[in-house]
């Protein structure tokens, strides 16, 4: 009898810790938290629906736009804000581990400060691979055949540009950091100005947006314009809609900020017969949605989940 007793504590006991193990990993699953930013709540709650973007009248806003009507991402809100606001939502959540989704272009310095991915995009909403392009007023070259040929000429990588975009993100003003660029690559520099005629405080207007990357770009034209060229430039900075209208008016001489074929696809459209394309000075650039690399999505298909 006592052994028949013992032996259902026995049985009883095994029940009793096979029905904690079953209680135990049901409580994880409901509690939806797993390594690596992993979660069992859709991302969509996770972050509130939310797509951190930029200012409202960049171009990647608009092509945000279009692949939330694309992929039918109904529940989802982009919110606008500016480049600065937008990567110090990334900093704040990658440093609580937290996901985030951005809207997101390279060149930029945060590929190179934190691990992040771009969400496949299969629907081609983005594009394929972007230039980065510089365009003049109409007349330029006739005006002011110096300054049209170095914009001509001009033309560098996105490391190139990472130098930078880096210097400045690391607390550099930008026109220091354009300076030290340009006195650390004297062999570049002087490739783009080579036999060009100095000029003599001849005034100049560029405009670019307020992006990292333009904004590396452009104070890198102005100190060369400037410095090795003897022009007095006024860099602009504006949206892109003022951006091209300022060149295709003839307010602005030129912007090296104009992201083709998609990005500022609409502008181009407007003022083609009205600008001067000088051609790509960086290929291979790219835009799109972009998440730390712990977040457990691949695609923007998966933002419907």
């Amino acid at each position: 009898m006592k052994k028949q007793s013992k032996w259902l504590m026995l049985l009883g006991l095994a029940g009793v810790l096979t029905l904690s193990a079953c209680n135990s990993g049901s409580g994880g699953a409901d509690n939806g938290n797993t390594e690596n930013g992993s979660s069992a709540e859709s991302i969509g709650k996770q972050v509130n629906h939310e797509i951190i973007g930029i200012d409202p009248g960049a171009g990647i806003m608009k092509a945000t736009s279009k692949a939330i009507e694309e992929y039918g991402l109904s529940d989802w809100k982009l919110i606008e804000g500016s480049g600065a606001a937008m990567t110090a939502t990334l900093a704040k959540d990658i440093k609580a581990k937290k996901p985030v989704i951005i809207t997101g272009w390279t060149p930029h310095w945060m590929f190179s400060k934190y691990d992040l991915k771009y969400l496949d995009d299969p629907k081609k909403v983005y594009g394929e691979a972007e230039e980065i392009h510089t365009v003049a007023r109409k007349g330029l070259k006739e005006d002011e055949p110096t300054a049209y040929e170095f914009l001509d000429r001009f033309e560098w990588t996105s490391d190139e540009m990472g130098e930078i975009m880096t210097a400045i993100e690391e607390g550099a003003k930008p026109e220091d950091a354009a300076k030290k660029w340009a006195e650390d690559h004297p062999d570049r520099v002087n490739e783009w100005i080579k036999d060009l005629k100095p000029v003599s405080g001849k005034k100049l207007k560029l405009s670019y947006v307020a992006w990292d990357s333009e904004i590396a770009s452009t104070n890198l034209l102005q100190y060369i314009l400037q410095e090795k060229l003897g022009y007095k430039v006024t860099a602009l900075q504006v949206e892109a809609g003022p951006m091209w209208t300022g060149v295709a008016n003839g307010d602005v001489d030129a912007t090296a900020a104009a992201w083709l074929p998609l990005t500022h696809a609409d502008y181009m459209d407007k003022y083609k017969d009205k600008v001067d394309d000088l051609g790509a000075n960086m290929t291979g650039v790219k835009t799109g949605l972009v998440v730390p690399s712990y977040v457990d999505i691949h695609s923007i298909e998966d933002l419907k989940k």
